[in-house]
C-alpha cells in the first residue's frame, strides 16, 4: 500500500496553497483550462495566494476538456525554459492529469507520448501541486493519467509513482460553480471507477465493500445534487466519494482493475469529444449486457447490495436507471451518435486500439456485439 499525497480537503483549504508552494521554489508554472476560474474567482484566489509567496509565475492555459499531448508538449517546453521549480494545475481531471505529464517530460527533451506509450521510462519529474475543481477523476490522489493523440487516434492511460502530486487542496466551494451536465458526467466517472476495481481479478472482500459504499455515497447523494447545484454539503460528500473511488483504497486485494470500460469509453471520447464521463455511462451497462452470461453471478452481487435486487439482468437495470435520472446518457444515440452511421468507424478504432481490459478481452465479434448494445 503506497499512497504519498497530502490532501487539504474543505472550506477555505486554498489558504494555505503560499505557503505550501513556497516549500518547492520560487518559479511556478500555473496550468489551467479554457478560462472558467477566471469567471468563478478561483483564478483571483489562486494569483493572490502566490503574490503573497513571492512566487514568479508563468501561465500555460487552455488546457482541452479531454486533453492533447501537445499541449503537454509545449507545457513542457515552456517548463524547460522558464526553469520552473513546480507545477500548479488549477482545474478538473483534465487539467491535473496533463500537468503530471508534463511534470515528467520538463526534465527530458522528447514529446510525452513516448512515456505514454512505453518507449521510455521517466527517471525524475518536477514537484506538482493541485487545485481541484471538479469532482470525478480522483487524479488528485493517484498516479494515473490520461491524454489523447488526436494524429493516431489514440486516448490512452498512463501511470507511474513519479506522477502523484505531492500536495492536493480540495474545497468543495470550488465545485459549486460546475453546471449540471459535468456535475452528472463526475458522479458518473467515479462510479465507474469502482467499477473497474470491482471486475478486476482478485477476491478482495473488504475492498468490495469500499465500493459499494463510495457507489452507494454517490447513488444517495448525487440525485439530490442535481436538484441543488448550489448545496455546499453534497458537494463535499460527492468530492470525497469521488477521490476515495480512486486512491488506491478499492483496488487493494486484488491484482489489478480491468479498465476495459475506461478504453472503450476513451475511443468514443477521441472519435466524438464525448466527454469522458458520459462515454462511461455509456458504456459500463452495455459491457455487463455482454458479459452477462460469463459473470452472472459476479453482476448479480453488486445490485444485491446496490440496490436490493435479486438477477444481474435487474443490476444493470438498476444502473441505467440511476444514469437516467442525473441525465447521464446510456446510449449512443443519446449523445448523437448514429450507430448505422458510425458504427463501422467505431469498430474500426476499437479494433485498432485494441480496446479491453486486462481480466476482461473482446473479440473482433466481440466489439460489434457491444456496439449495437450501446446503440
Amino acid at each position: 500500500m503506497y499512497n504519498p499525497v497530502k490532501l487539504h480537503f474543505g472550506r477555505g483549504v486554498v489558504e494555505k496553497l503560499g505557503d505550501v508552494i513556497s516549500r518547492y521554489g520560487k518559479r511556478v508554472l500555473l496550468v489551467y483550462g479554457g478560462g472558467s476560474i477566471k469567471r468563478n474567482g478561483i483564478y483571483d484566489q489562486v494569483i493572490d495566494q502566490l503574490r503573497k509567496a513571492g512566487a514568479e509565475v508563468f501561465e500555460y492555459p487552455g488546457i482541452k476538456p479531454n486533453p492533447i499531448i501537445e499541449d503537454v508538449d509545449a507545457a513542457a517546453a515552456l517548463g524547460r525554459e522558464k526553469h520552473i521549480d513546480v507545477i500548479l494545475a488549477v482545474g478538473g481531471g483534465s487539467v491535473i492529469d496533463s500537468a503530471k505529464m508534463i511534470s515528467i517530460t520538463i526534465p527530458v527533451n522528447h514529446t510525452g507520448w513516448d512515456f505514454v506509450k512505453s518507449v521510455v521510462k521517466p527517471k525524475s519529474a518536477v514537484p506538482l501541486v493541485a487545485v481541484l475543481t471538479l469532482a470525478a477523476t480522483g487524479t488528485e490522489m493517484n498516479r494515473f493519467a490520461v491524454t489523447q493523440n488526436n494524429k493516431t487516434r489514440e486516448k490512452l492511460g498512463y501511470g507511474d509513482p513519479l506522477i502523484y502530486p505531492e500536495e492536493s487542496f480540495l474545497d468543495p466551494a470550488f465545485t459549486l460553480s460546475v453546471p449540471a451536465d459535468y456535475t452528472s458526467y463526475g458522479i458518473s466517472d467515479l462510479i465507474a471507477h469502482c467499477l473497474e476495481a470491482y471486475f478486476g481479478e482478485g477476491e478482495a472482500t473488504l475492498s468490495d465493500r469500499f465500493v459499494y459504499a463510495i457507489i452507494r455515497e454517490a447513488m444517495d447523494n448525487g440525485p439530490a445534487l442535481m436538484n441543488d447545484l448550489g448545496n455546499y454539503r453534497l458537494r463535499e460528500i460527492i468530492m470525497y466519494a469521488a477521490t476515495s473511488a480512486l486512491n488506491n483504497l478499492t483496488i487493494y486485494g486484488r491484482k489489478y482493475g480491468d479498465w476495459g470500460v475506461h478504453s472503450i469509453g476513451h475511443t468514443l471520447s477521441v472519435l466524438y469529444d464525448i466527454p469522458h464521463g458520459a462515454s462511461l455511462s455509456i458504456v459500463y451497462p452495455a459491457w455487463m449486457k455482454f458479459h452477462l452470461k460469463k459473470i452472472p453471478d459476479r453482476i448479480a452481487e453488486l445490485g444485491k447490495n446496490l440496490f436490493g435486487t435479486i438477477t444481474a439482468d435487474e443490476t444493470i437495470a438498476g444502473f441505467e436507471g440511476f444514469f437516467t435520472s442525473i441525465q447521464s446518457p446510456v446510449r449512443l444515440k443519446e449523445s448523437g451518435i448514429d450507430v448505422s452511421e458510425k458504427g463501422e468507424e467505431i469498430f474500426r478504432t476499437l479494433v485498432a486500439n485494441r480496446a479491453g481490459g486486462n481480466h476482461f478481452k473482446f473479440t473482433e465479434a466481440g466489439y460489434r456485439e457491444l456496439i449495437r448494445l450501446m446503440a
